[in-house]
């Protein structure tokens, strides 16, 4: 990296509080120790598990660096780097590598970022990864054959991908299956859109709002609005012996019919819906913890929700929860993409600049876009 790069600032997004995202000013990251890389970061994304945090519920003390989801290309090496070279296209995925991460935003001359999780700090122009060699995912992408819908379509690899590939495997699925998908922002409609892909006879996306549901209906899966009525009987109309699999893609801020948070409602309705001998796949985050200054409205998130026991128990119902890590299915997936098979990048609803993230917030967090994607030039 140049020495006026080194001297220099970056521009990057920063909560200080629920619905509080500004855009600061902080140092240039550099290369610390000899495993790290410096990535120019050329997309980025806002996640919808950023939400939980906008909106009060997970977080430690202020201020926060935001962001999870990046890719780019490799702008410096430190000596220890083998597998990697300057100028190679990259994802950084958002569970990171193992080892020592640096925490929070810079208060001094650099950026740790903390990867995974709800954790981030990849919304900025550039990013130094930690044991890069572990860490970054290379991508068959050069400067003069990326575009911005290509590096849409390989950054959901980052999360959002990944994360709903992950969670119909969890599910048990297999090709054939008749499947469930609760809730339809990004990680649940490309859960539907894993499940289209690997064979699914049927695939039905549950939520409400309008934008969401036709996306879903554009992928070929069967959209079911719960505010129009009880989305379990909605789909044992079609399925009177219910679905084989189903996902859980909502967590915790869950709702009912009523607008009314309900954390165990989607659990509940899974259990019901769920035929006996088949299996859910829960990868919508549940987490519980003390207030803090991010996270005032923490305590109303309870760690212990009432569930249908009996009725899971006699129906034999197969289980599995549980943060998704991209890097177990990243190699599948970036093939997927290049071969032209799959095509993730479908649920962009903006692209943005960096200094317009906080109005983008705001509008995710009301329901008025689907995918938001930062250009970095």
């Amino acid at each position: 990296m140049s020495l006026s790069l080194l001297n220099s600032t970056m521009r990057a997004a920063v909560m200080t509080g629920p619905y509080q995202v500004h855009i600061d000013q902080f140092p240039m990251p550099r290369i610390i120790n000899t495993t790290d890389a410096v990535v120019r970061i050329t997309t980025s994304a806002l996640c919808g598990s950023d939400l939980h945090r906008y909106h009060g519920y997970v977080g430690g003390e202020p201020p926060w660096a935001l962001g999870h989801e990046a890719m780019g290309y490799i702008e410096s090496i430190g000596s220890g780097v083998s597998s990697l070279e300057v100028g190679q296209y990259v994802i950084i995925p958002d569970n990171g590598a193992t080892g020592h991460i640096d925490m929070g935003v810079a208060t001094g001359p650099r950026m740790g970022l903390p990867f995974g999780g709800l954790n981030g700090g990849l919304q900025a122009p550039y990013a130094r990864v930690p044991f890069a060699d572990m860490a970054l995912i290379p991508v068959p992408l050069t400067a003069e054959t990326t575009n911005t819908s290509i590096e849409q379509d390989y950054l959901t690899v980052s999360d959002v991908f990944s994360t709903g590939w992950i969670a119909v495997t969890k599910s048990g699925f297999e090709p054939g299956d008749t499947v469930a998908v609760f809730g339809a922002g990004p990680v649940g409609l490309l859960a539907a859109y894993s499940a289209i892909l690997r064979g699914a006879s049927r695939v039905y996306s549950v939520d409400h709002v309008p934008m969401r549901l036709e996306k879903a209906a554009s992928i070929g899966a069967v959209p079911i609005n719960f505010m129009d009525s009880d989305p379990v009987q909605q789909i044992l109309a079609y399925e009177p012996g219910g679905v084989i699999r189903a996902v859980d893609a909502v967590g915790m801020e869950a709702i009912t019919a009523n607008g009314t948070m309900q954390q165990n409602i989607v659990l509940n309705q899974m259990v019901e819906l769920v035929a006996a001998g088949g299996g859910i796949g829960q990868i919508g985050i549940y987490l519980a913890q003390p207030n803090t200054g991010l996270a005032p409205n923490a305590e109303r998130i309870t760690p212990e929700v009432s569930f249908p026991l009996t009725q899971f128990f006699s129906k034999g119902i197969r289980y599995e929860g549980g943060i998704a890590d991209p890097e177990t299915v990243a190699g599948e997936l970036v093939n997927l993409i290049s071969r032209g098979i799959a095509k993730p990048g479908f649920v962009a609803s903006a692209s943005i600049d960096i200094e317009e993230v906080p109005t983008y917030y705001e509008r995710l967090s009301n329901q008025q876009e689907l995918k938001v994607f930062i250009k970095f030039p």
